[in-house]
This record gives structure tokens, C-alpha cells and sequence, in this order.
């Protein structure tokens, strides 16, 4: 029977719509000066709204990020009867907890191409004593790896059935609570699935232990999980990540009034790189060496190209003379999402660049290793690619070439293939000007920064001297 305020399937959005035309870049005609608010980081955001929603009680949460994959997890929760009230003005999301108990025992539940939302909201339904719950999201998300968390849920209980490809969205889950235990779960190929799990156990029948078979990737991805948990109140003991004891005894806590999400790290790396680019300095407020997010050492990686970066207690400058930057050998396995940051603007350094630990970049969005390479060669540059690893060749003269033909760069509906490469466009490679990168389908930067190309051309705009 069909929950009342529950969509009917034909209403769910499949795809989202995209503007398939092309944005030309402007370049920078100077070298950058300028003050760059990086949005909330949507890994914590996301984190925070399941944690918020496993409470008891109002948590406000600060400092949010506004795009499409927090909407998506903003839609579902609201579609469980968990209330969620945005104010985008103010960026804040207040979210009513309900200690992991709520109405909605059936929802049909779209999760887009948010891997946060797919993984996290997945293991929470579960949560329910007799929940029957259909999920789907986009194309692109039917191909992303849900095999390990739901072979754990199977697992605890769980009655799933894939409707397509076992391991794969569209499914439909039936619920009957999570007992205590060992947890034993497969997180090779996302360490969401590790995370998801981890943020339902402190509500589980009795006390857990789960067990890490083999290892995981972004493992600064599940430290996040572990000290946001602390931070609602779980009591968690970790020896590594094989083995965590999480207590059942000590629930979620509402943080109350205004807890701060960071600013977004991964996000950050285009403006940290984009003076190695064009020259001059940025400054990004909020951003600090000590911070949830691992990707701030993506700071320590433009300081081994050449970059000179600078923590003070407003925030992280970056400074950079583009002549004197180099390739080298990198293992982005912990920052994996901010490799394409650097394979972009890699054409534009002294000697090769091979980036490594990236395999499992390839179930994300899309093939983040591929088309990194297929867009690189596009600009005149020889790539090689191995199932873990990326190695650019440098040609400045093919690049420069390519530039006086125009390119126009396929993004494959990754919001970090844009915006990558919208970094390499702001260089006035034609010497006059003109524009000679196009990105196509710029609005697939909604998932995490809908404003990112207003941004940067606010700073180049700032740049010219009149």
C-alpha cells in the first residue's frame, strides 16, 4: 500500500535537466588578486543531515551547502516525515530528529547521481522495524558500487531485491530493524559504504563491532565519520578502521543551536591551483590546516609543485609563479577527488606528472581516470592510464596549438571534469584574450558548487586593470 504523501514512481525525476551548451572561459588578462568563499563542504553536509535527522530533537547546522546532491538528501528525509527547513539566505538547514524513528514506513526514494545520499540514506532506512522502500537514481548512479553495503544489509536482516543488476540501483528493501553484533562489510570500492554503516550502528539493537574485510579508499572520508558521530554524542572505539566497537547505549545527542559546516576542501582545490595558472595570489577564508576534511592536503601536494601555500587563522593563501612549477609523482588515494584539479593544469608543468591510487575514481560520477585522459589528449597532450594511475606528458606547444583551433571539453556530467578544466581555460593562452577552452554542460556544477563559473569570473574580472 502506497504511503499518502509518498510520489508515485512515473512523477520521479530520472535525469536531471542539464544546459548541454558550452561555456566559452574567459581568460585572465592579469595575474589574480582576490578573496575566494568557498561554499559548505557537501561530504559534512550530508553527513550532518543524516546525523541531524538520527537525533532527538532541533539541530541547525550552519554554513550548509545549497546544491543538488544536499537537496536530494534535504527531499528524502523530507519524504520520510522527517521535517527539514532550509533557509538559503541565512544557509541554514534545521533539522527535526526523531531518535531514528520515523512514520514513513513506504517511500519510493530518488537519489540521483548523489553517492552520499544512495549510501548513507540507504543503511539509515534500515533502521525502520517494517519499512518497505523502493530507491533509484540517474544512469550514471545505476552503475556506481552499492554491492558491499547491501550484501552487509542482507546481511543484518534486510530483504532486498535489485531490480536490474544485482548490486545496483533501481532495488526495493524491506526493513526490520538492525541488530547488534558483528557487522562484517566489503568497502573496497567506496569508503561511503564503510561511513554509512558506521553513522546507523550507535542505533542498533545492541552494541556493535564491525569488522573492515580487507581496505578501504579516502580514508579520511571515514575519520570525518568517526569524529562527526562524537560530536552528536556516539561513543566509539577504534582500533584503525578493521575494527570499531560502536556503543548502542550512548544515542545520537541534537547539537543544538548552529553547528558549523566547513567550508569545502575539494572545492578549494580550483582556487588553490588557479594561481599557478594565471599567476598573482588567493585567499580562501574558513579553510584551516586542521579540518574534518582530509582534501586540505591537497595544500601539501601544490607545495610540492611549486606553489606556496600559507595557513593563518583567517583562512589559506596560495601563491604561485606558473614558470616555476613541476610535475612529479603523486598517490592521490586519500584525496582522490582533487587528482583532476591537478591533471588539468598538469599540461602546464615542467616534466611529466603521474598521479596513482585513483582506481576507484573510475565508478564515480564517471570514469574519472578516463575521461581525464581522453580530454587531456584532446588538448594535444600524451596520456597514459593503467586501472590505478594517470601519467601526463607535458607538450606546450600542442597545447598552445590546440588552443588557436578552439577545444571545447566533454565533462561527462562530472562536475569536477568542469571545473577542472575551467581552471586550464583561465589562461590566456592565445595571447590576446580570446576565449579558446569551451566547457560543455557547465551546469553539472550544481551537484556541489552551482556558482562556481560566477565566481571565477568575478575574479577575473577583479584581475583587470583599467
Amino acid at each position: 500500500m502506497r504511503a499518502a504523501n509518498s510520489p508515485r514512481r512515473e512523477n520521479i525525476p530520472r535525469q536531471p535537466l542539464r544546459m548541454k551548451s558550452g561555456l566559452p572561459i574567459e581568460p585572465f588578462l592579469n595575474e589574480m588578486q582576490g578573496e575566494v568563499r568557498i561554499p559548505g563542504s557537501k561530504s559534512i553536509t550530508n553527513r550532518a543531515l543524516i546525523l541531524s535527522a538520527l537525533t532527538q530533537g532541533e539541530t541547525k547546522l550552519k554554513g550548509c551547502l545549497f546544491s543538488e546532491d544536499t537537496e536530494i538528501m534535504c527531499n528524502a528525509l523530507d519524504a520520510l516525515a522527517i521535517p527539514v527547513k532550509r533557509d538559503i539566505n541565512l544557509g541554514t538547514i534545521c533539522v527535526q530528529g526523531n531518535g531514528g524513528v520515523w512514520s514513513q514506513a513506504e517511500a519510493e526514494l530518488f537519489v540521483g547521481n548523489a553517492g552520499t545520499t544512495a549510501r548513507f540514506l540507504t543503511a539509515m532506512l534500515c533502521l525502520h522495524p517494517s519499512g518497505r522502500y523502493q530507491l533509484d537514481g540517474t544512469i550514471a548512479m545505476r552503475n556506481r558500487p552499492m554491492q558491499g553495503l547491501l550484501e552487509a544489509l542482507r546481511k543484518l536482516g534486510a530483504k532486498i531485491i535489485c531490480h536490474s543488476k544485482d548490486g545496483h540501483f533501481p532495488f526495493t528493501m524491506e526493513t526490520s530493524e538492525l541488530p547488534g553484533g558483528i557487522w562484517e562489510v566489503d568497502a573496497s570500492q567506496s569508503s561511503q559504504i564503510l561511513s554509512a554503516l558506521l553513522m546507523v550502528a550507535p542505533l542498533a539493537k545492541s552494541e556493535v563491532k564491525l569488522h573492515l574485510k580487507g581496505e578501504t579508499v579516502s580514508k579520511p572520508f571515514v575519520s570525518m565519520t568517526l569524529k562527526m558521530m562524537q560530536q552528536f554524542g556516539a561513543e566509539i572505539e577504534s582500533e584503525g578502521l578493521a575494527e570499531t566497537r560502536i556503543s548502542n547505549t550512548a544515542r545520537y545527542k541534537s547539537v543544538g543551536n548552529c553547528w558549523p559546516v566547513e567550508p569545502d576542501a575539494t572545492a578549494a582545490s580550483y582556487f588553490l591551483a588557479l594561481p599557478g595558472v594565471v599567476g598573482g595570489e588567493a585567499f580562501l577564508p574558513g579553510l584551516q590546516r586542521e579540518m574534518l576534511q582530509g582534501d586540505i592536503r591537497f595544500a601539501a601536494i601544490l607545495k610540492q609543485v611549486g606553489y606556496k601555500t600559507h595557513f593563518i587563522h583567517k583562512g589559506i593563501g596560495s601563491t604561485a609563479q606558473p614558470d616555476d612549477l613541476r610535475g612529479g609523482e603523486f598517490d592521490f588515494n586519500a584525496i582522490s577527488d582533487t587528482f583532476l584539479t591537478l591533471a588539468a593544469i598538469a599540461p602546464l608543468l615542467k616534466g611529466e606528472t603521474r598521479i596513482t591510487g585513483i582506481a576507484h575514481t573510475r565508478k564515480q560520477e564517471t570514469d574519472r581516470i578516463n575521461a581525464m585522459a581522453t580530454e587531456l589528449r584532446r588538448l594535444g597532450q600524451r596520456v597514459e592510464e593503467t586501472d590505478d594511475s594517470i601519467h601526463i606528458f607535458p607538450n606546450r606547444r600542442a597545447l598552445h596549438a590546440k588552443a588557436i583551433e578552439g577545444v571545447h571539453i566533454e565533462t561527462y556530467d562530472d562536475h569536477r571534469v568542469a571545473m577542472s578544466f575551467g581552471i586550464l581555460g583561465s589562461l590566456d593562452l592565445r595571447g590576446d584574450g580570446s576565449p579558446w577552452l569551451t566547457v560543455l554542460n557547465p551546469d553539472c556544477c550544481s551537484k556541489t558548487f552551482p556558482d562556481f563559473f560566477e565566481k571565477l569570473e568575478n575574479l577575473r574580472q577583479a584581475s583587470v586593470i583599467e
